[in-house]
């Protein structure tokens, strides 16, 4: 499938897998613009810029990290899925296997055991074991209203990235093994878990996302988290299909399915 009306933006400083998503999309036939955020933003004064070559409607889609993307996006109409803040907390402890609560973080300041803290859709709070939450960024540095996600500490043998699209695992790929960076494909017991996740929670989800699961040392399968496929590295997953998740995932407003509209950040 090629998309000769279409644009993919990326920072441009960029990853092995964004430079994957780069390589691909320009094999499709996609224009790629790679540009610092501030540049971009001002790309709908620019003839060309949002008009395919005939004058055709041209959509244009982003692949970047939280902060370059809320920049990029308001400028250029382009709707950025992610799934709620609490998706993971709503979970029923059979697809999480340990509590997970969603909180603001002024709440979190009074733990007093050992907990694994993060920002729910972007890195705010770095994703860590903190002994207590006294360990936690203070108010001085965050606003104490912040939502983040406090779990249980679990440790995982192996941990996969798999990318859903329209109700479906589109493509997936091992990231980690015992903790370090380890690719590969994915198991047959993976994609099952994830099958067995959308037929559970797959409606709460906007229609194109990533979700990590994982195996742990007992076992057992376990969500992760959920992640913005437009801020997501693919890994070894398939590169023509994490672009296409990528590209509903972050795509024109007037692009929305209805769906969608409650996911968009």
């Amino acid at each position: 499938m090629t998309y000769p009306s279409r644009t993919l933006v990326l920072p441009p400083q960029l990853t092995v897998s964004a430079r994957r998503l780069r390589t691909t999309a320009l094999r499709r036939g996609l224009r790629v613009v790679e540009a610092a955020a501030s540049a971009v933003s001002e790309g709908p004064g620019r003839p060309g810029w949002a008009a395919g070559a005939e004058g055709e409607a041209h959509a244009v889609h982003v692949h970047a990290g939280p902060t370059f993307a809320d920049v990029v996006a308001p400028a250029l109409g382009i709707a950025l899925l992610e799934a709620p803040a609490d998706w993971l907390a709503r979970l029923p402890r059979a697809l999480t296997q340990r509590e997970v609560r969603a909180m603001p973080i002024g709440e979190a300041y009074r733990l007093r055991r050992p907990a694994f803290v993060k920002s729910p859709n972007d890195k705010g709070i770095s994703a860590l074991v903190y002994a207590d939450g006294s360990r936690l960024p203070g108010p001085d540095a965050v606003d104490p209203a912040t939502v983040v996600l406090v779990s249980d500490v679990m440790t995982f043998a192996v941990e996969y990235r798999l990318f859903l699209l329209d109700g479906a695992v589109h493509t997936a790929s091992q990231y980690a093994e015992a903790g370090l960076l380890r690719l590969g494909p994915p198991t047959a017991a993976a994609l099952a878990f994830g099958r067995e996740v959308l037929a559970a929670a797959g409606d709460a989800l906007p229609s194109a996302v990533v979700v990590d699961v994982g195996r742990d040392t007992e076992g057992r399968w376990a969500v992760i988290e959920a992640n913005a496929a437009w801020a997501s590295g693919c890994y070894e997953a398939d590169p023509d299909r994490a672009l296409d998740t990528v590209l509903r995932a972050a795509g024109p407003v007037t692009d929305l399915l209805p769906h969608d509209r409650a996911f968009v950040r």
